[in-house]
C-alpha cells in the first residue's frame, strides 16, 4: 500500500471532526500578522495570507481586516482595497507561477461552500492546464510539490516589489 503523508491537514479533519475552532482565524491572522507565516502581504484595510489547505500551489487569499461577513458590508475604501489586492495577487502569482489561468472567487455562507463563513476573503486559486489529474479525480488526494513555507518566502518579496509600482 502506498502512502502519502500530509501531516498539515490534520487540524483540518480534526476541526471537521466536530473539534472546537478558533474564533476567527482571520482575525487571529490579522492580529499577528507580522508573526502569522502565511501571511504574505498586509495593509492599512485587508492582507493576503495562503491558503492552510490549498487546492494549488500558490492558493492564496484577500481578506479584509475588519471582521464582515458578506460583500455587501464592506464600505467603499475596504472593498476597494480588497479588489486592489486581487489584481496584485494575480500580478503576482503570474510573475511567480505562470498559471495558464486563476480561479478567482467568494463562497458567502456555509450553504454556498464557505468553510469561514464569518469573515469575507476571496480565493484566487492559480491553474495550469491539465492540472487535475488522476490522484485528484480517482484517490480524491491532491499532491502540492512545494510547501507553504516555502511558498511564503517565495511570494513576499514579489508582493514588496510589485506593490510598490
Amino acid at each position: 500500500m502506498d502512502r502519502l503523508w500530509t501531516p498539515w491537514r490534520l487540524n483540518y479533519v480534526t476541526t471537521s471532526a466536530g473539534v472546537a475552532a478558533p474564533a476567527c482565524i482571520f482575525c487571529a491572522a490579522c492580529e499577528a500578522f507580522d508573526r502569522e507565516p502565511l501571511v504574505v502581504h498586509f495593509t492599512e484595510r485587508a492582507f493576503v495570507i495562503l491558503n492552510k489547505f490549498p487546492y494549488n500551489n500558490g492558493h492564496l487569499m484577500v481578506v479584509p481586516r475588519r471582521h464582515v461577513a458578506r460583500l455587501a458590508d464592506l464600505d467603499a475604501e475596504d472593498l476597494m482595497e480588497v479588489m486592489r489586492l486581487c489584481q496584485l495577487s494575480e500580478r503576482v502569482l503570474a510573475r511567480e507561477y505562470a498559471p495558464h489561468g486563476f480561479n478567482m472567487g467568494l463562497n458567502l455562507g456555509r450553504s454556498a461552500g464557505a468553510g469561514i463563513d464569518g469573515h469575507l476573503h476571496v480565493h484566487l486559486v492559480p491553474r495550469w492546464t491539465g492540472d487535475t489529474n488522476f490522484i485528484s479525480v480517482v484517490g480524491e488526494t491532491r499532491v502540492l510539490p512545494e510547501e507553504l513555507h516555502t511558498t511564503a518566502a517565495r511570494l513576499r518579496p514579489a508582493f514588496t516589489e510589485l506593490s510598490q509600482r
